[in-house]
């Protein structure tokens, strides 16, 4: 994402872009009001002028003056100051002249800091010192002001540079509901829109390196709503604020919410600068990545070849490779296994050995060779990559993290557990320094505990599980169908423990979850639902058993006609507990436990 500081500059530095009375970085259009004239005459307090004779004026009135004018002078110079030793050294010079509480003093702090964020000072600490003077400064009325949510912004900006994210977090939220007053009384005299922008986006960094990427794709969306009312129609900024939100949906894997504006998003494009643009390359090659996503894999690779011809035809070297590299992806999950292994013969001969793009191709070649059920070549892939990868740890954590994952699920394929338990871990290792990515943190700590529990490393298992489960509530909130997910090989790890009360409510938990996220009836909401009578079932809890495993039986019953097996192991286990529960309880309960069969049973007696 592009920095948030730097947002408000460059939007309403286009005057085309924005309304008459678009801001410039000040809410006013100079720094400071413009000081007394030199002819202005000055009276003492005792001394009342009578006409016609003119009063003289004080002796100290021409000293009076000359520091007048000299302020005068120094704010436009600091007004004018554009290049950083500029700012800094008219700073310098202005600062004596004015009180440590003067509203001026803190406006010009926050024009020095605003600077400094935007330039990326190597000393973010110094940005820091003069936003939080800015800040101390304005920040003085309980009546909302435009001054002090710049400041507030600047800060957070700055917090989210030194990975301060709670600090961050805390004073950009301030920020949000001074902006949200002022909009809503109306009492701003000017247009505060890039001023939110800047403040939401600025958000949605903050939220996205902390891992809440749901909750950031809120924010977002509200720039892109201002970024619609600001911009011109069909704007080619507007068609990449598009793009930008599509791909943030489609890095949570939300597919559906991304296609729409990425066809938006190709639209504007096409429409104002031709299907031969570099910005339509790139929304085709996105619009692959989402078709992929919603397996509609031959208009992936449609859209893809389009991407590839105009990446070519503008020589964009790197951009084309990995355009070929995601080809060969879409052809092997068509089953175009040939194929893909031609194309990505073709990628390896324009890449340099120890490239990161060389690494990604033996990825997919291995994934192309492993779907032939060629292990030794695969395995023979693999190693390749991650010796390039083992060279680049320090320099691409995020990338190689990644693919360390890939690489491991296609060992895991081949049941080679060990080897991909070695890599996720050392997948694992370089993500927790990453905060950003606590995502994937989660998700490699659930893949870790899902393969110990496979092998029978349960006690080792349930560290991973236990982690995962609150990294994924932290990023995606208690109700996401992951979080679903984890609570069920927990609960199944705590019954392989014995820990019998543990499980059934990590079984309950799964149960309620996958009950919201993905409905009643979806086959991984019953399965939970098994579970959690199995678990009453082992602990001989037979009447709260039996309840839940007639709702499995009614589910399978009208999940349709592919769930004939699954309803009669369902209908036989019920047999079973019925069984087991007579010798420990009366008939009487046992039909009060199951009402759905006694009036089944009860209209076909009828």
């Amino acid at each position: 994402m592009r920095r948030a500081s730097s947002l408000i500059s460059n939007l309403v530095g286009k005057s085309k872009t924005f309304s008459r009375n678009a801001p410039k970085t000040f809410p006013d259009r100079r720094l400071f009001p413009r000081c007394p004239s030199r002819h202005l005459q000055t009276f003492s307090d005792n001394t009342v002028p009578s006409s016609p004779a003119p009063v003289p004026a004080p002796a100290q009135a021409p000293s009076r003056q000359r520091k007048l004018r000299e302020l005068s002078e120094l704010e436009e110079k600091f007004e004018a100051a554009t290049s950083t030793d500029e700012i800094l050294t008219a700073f310098e010079a202005l600062e004596p002249l004015l009180a440590p509480d003067d509203h001026k003093l803190g406006l010009a702090c926050l024009k020095v800091g605003q600077h400094l964020e935007s330039i990326s000072f190597e000393d973010p600490q110094k940005t820091l010192e003069f936003a939080l003077r800015a800040l101390s400064i304005l920040d003085r009325d309980s009546k909302p002001s435009i001054s002090v949510a710049m400041a507030l912004h600047l800060v957070g900006a700055v917090h989210y540079t030194l990975k301060r994210f709670n600090d961050s977090l805390g004073i950009l939220n301030r920020a949000n509901r001074i902006l949200t007053a002022i909009e809503k009384e109306g009492s701003c005299d000017f247009d505060v829109r890039p001023v939110v922008h800047a403040v939401q986006l600025q958000l949605a960094n903050t939220k996205t390196a902390m891992g809440r990427r749901e909750e950031a794709l809120v924010n977002l969306r509200r720039c892109l709503d201002l970024k619609v009312e600001i911009l011109e129609p069909d704007s080619r900024e507007l068609g990449a604020a598009h793009r930008d939100l599509a791909e943030a949906y489609a890095s949570v894997l939300n597919f559906k919410e991304a296609l729409p504006l990425c066809l938006k998003a190709l639209e504007i494009h096409e429409k104002q600068l031709g299907s031969n643009s570099v910005d339509v390359a790139h929304d085709r090659r996105l619009l692959g990545v989402i078709y992929t996503g919603l397996e509609e894999h031959e208009k992936a690779l449609d859209q893809n070849e389009k991407s590839q011809k105009v990446l070519k035809s503008w020589g964009m070297g790197p951009d084309l490779l990995n355009a070929e590299i995601d080809q060969a992806n879409i052809q092997i999950a068509l089953g175009k296994f040939d194929e893909a292994i031609k194309t990505l013969k073709g990628v390896v001969e324009q890449t340099d050995n120890n490239s990161e793009v060389r690494a990604l191709v033996f990825v997919s070649m291995a994934k192309a060779l492993c779907s032939q059920e060629k292990f030794a070549d695969s395995k023979r892939c693999l190693e390749i990559s991650c010796e390039i990868l083992k060279n680049k740890e320090l320099v691409s954590h995020d990338m190689v993290a990644e693919t360390f994952v890939e690489i491991s699920s296609l060992y895991e394929s081949m049941n080679e557990f060990s080897t991909a338990i070695s890599l996720l871990k050392r997948a694992l290792s370089m993500l927790e320094r990453l905060p950003q990515q606590q995502h994937l943190e989660g998700n490699v700590s659930a893949k870790i505990g899902w393969l110990l529990l496979l092998t029978g490393k349960v006690e080792l298992a349930v560290p991973y599980l236990e982690s995962a489960a609150e990294r994924l509530k932290e990023t995606f909130g208690p109700k996401h169908f992951g979080v679903g997910y984890i609570y069920n090989n927990l609960g199944a790890a705590y019954l392989e423990m014995n820990r019998l009360q543990s499980a059934a409510q990590m079984f309950a938990l799964a149960k309620d979850i996958m009950d919201v996220s993905l409905g009643p009836h979806h086959a991984d909401s019953i399965e939970a639902c098994q579970s959690l009578a199995n678990a009453y079932s082992t602990m001989g809890s037979y009447i709260l058993a039996l309840e839940f495993q007639q709702r499995v039986v009614d589910a399978w019953e009208n999940y349709g006609p592919n769930a004939t097996n699954e309803l009669r192991e369902a209908k036989r286990l019920l047999d079973e507990l019925k069984k087991k529960a007579s010798g420990s309880i009366s008939e009487a309960i046992i039909h009060k436990a199951l009402p759905h069969e006694s009036d089944s049973l009860h209209t076909k007696s009828n």
